[in-house]
């Protein structure tokens, strides 16, 4: 038979044995070290029930709501994404000068006539075709542009988009320079060409942008930038992107865009204002640099495999430098693109109110 005090000492040593189990257990829920609240301390009690009090005080001590530890490996960095947004812009620039430029070297209709295509041959032209397909586009870059807008890592997907197709359009300008093809149809109205006059070439060139390169504002009356279609790059980059960052569930958005898509660049054809190769090297180009860079992006061990090939690509270091701290795969992960109040105006005081209160008890 054991005597009081001996069984007074074995509580306590329990008692403080299950603070230190409770403790661990704290720091490998929350990921933070917590310290604990000694019952004795406060109450001046060292009995088995003054332990049990303080170890529900530590329990409430410890409950902190720590984020979900992904966020480690999906840094924003919006400074890079602000430089995929200045290297596209600096490309679609481009794009302008050099439609300028290769306008002035267009061989005449009346003396190089349009090169055959099969597609022509079989489909007569439809002239309000073409607005269909640039009204197509407007409403799905819209629709991308507010996806966009909810999906919670958009600076990760917003410079990997304006990185593709700043790239895109830079091919593009090479392939439309190298070689410049007549007119794909005698229905086209050219304007005239001016030879040395810089000053008017600047105007040109601005007033391209100023209509976003789009035949339906008037400002684009051009001729030279066929090889390859810069409407069917778009129609194609909005949509797979629109694809890859929206729930698989949603199958019936996705038809609705691909319709969108397809029809647009139909009726490129159907119009007559790009020759069938232009469409479809514009669509290969487009579809394998998406899908060769997202393969890089989401397959970790391939960045450094040896034996990976597409490493040898020329922009490998500017994807080494964008996907860098990118660790795992982008979740399809939406929130609300404003919070009220902001973050800035919030009290981070409020969050330890609950300790606070503790404390002075």
């Amino acid at each position: 038979m054991a005597s009081p005090e001996l069984l007074g000492e074995f509580d306590l040593v329990e008692a403080r044995e299950g603070m230190h189990v409770e403790e661990d257990h704290a720091e490998l829920a929350n990921g933070v070290p917590c310290s604990s609240v000694d019952a004795a301390g406060e109450d001046g009690v060292s009995g088995k029930r003054g332990h049990r009090k303080g170890i529900r005080k530590h329990r409430d001590y410890i409950k902190i709501s720590v984020p979900d530890g992904r966020g480690s490996h999906l840094p924003l960095e919006w400074w890079k994404t602000g430089i995929a947004f200045v290297y596209a812009v600096f490309n679609l620039v481009l794009t302008t000068v050099m439609i300028t430029i290769v306008h002035e070297r267009v061989p005449a209709k009346e003396n190089n006539p349009p090169l055959p295509d099969k597609f022509f041959d079989y489909i007569d032209r439809v002239k309000w075709a073409f607005s269909v397909t640039e009204i197509n586009g407007m409403v799905l870059v819209a629709i991308w542009f507010v996806q966009w807008l909810f999906l919670r890592y958009k600076a990760i997907v917003g410079r990997r988009y304006f990185f593709l197709m700043g790239t895109l359009y830079l091919y593009r300008c090479i392939t439309m320079y190298i070689t410049t093809l007549p007119v794909p149809g005698v229905h086209m109205t050219c304007a005239p060409k001016l030879y040395g006059d810089s000053q008017a070439k600047v105007h040109r060139i601005l007033q391209l942008i100023s209509g976003g390169g789009l035949s339906i504002t008037g400002s684009h009356l051009m001729c030279g930038d066929f090889l390859y279609s810069g409407h069917t790059v778009m129609l194609t980059l909005t949509y797979l992107f629109i694809k890859e960052y929206s729930p698989r569930s949603f199958w019936w958005y996705h038809l609705m865009c691909w319709l969108l898509s397809a029809v647009g660049v139909i009726c490129i054809l159907v119009a007559h204002e790009h020759y069938t190769v232009d469409v479809v090297v514009a669509y290969f180009i487009t579809s394998r640099l998406f899908w060769w860079y997202h393969t890089m992006a989401n397959v970790q061990t391939l960045r450094c495999s040896a034996y990976n090939y597409l490493t040898n690509t020329w922009w490998n270091p500017v994807f080494n430098f964008f996907e860098r701290n990118i660790q795992t795969q982008v979740p399809c992960a939406f929130c609300w693109p404003i919070t009220w109040p902001p973050a800035c105006f919030k009290n981070s005081c409020k969050r330890y109110s609950m300790v606070q209160s503790i404390r002075e008890e």
